[in-house]
């Protein structure tokens, strides 16, 4: 018999991981955790990059 040995079970399948990618025009693209940080990400870098939810 497998032991789960007090440990949680892993979920299956895995859930997809959303981040918040924003991309700049220069080129630059970082990615955030929330729409909210991406948003004031870009308002800090003038309000003209595009955010994209990207599943991981």
């Amino acid at each position: 018999m497998a032991c789960n040995c007090g440990g949680t079970a892993a979920q299956w399948p895995p859930q997809p991981v959303v981040v918040y990618e924003l991309t700049l025009p220069d080129g630059t693209v970082r990615r955030y955790v929330t729409h909210q940080e991406a948003d004031a990400a870009n308002k800090r870098a003038g309000s003209t990059g595009v955010i994209t939810a990207v599943t991981q």
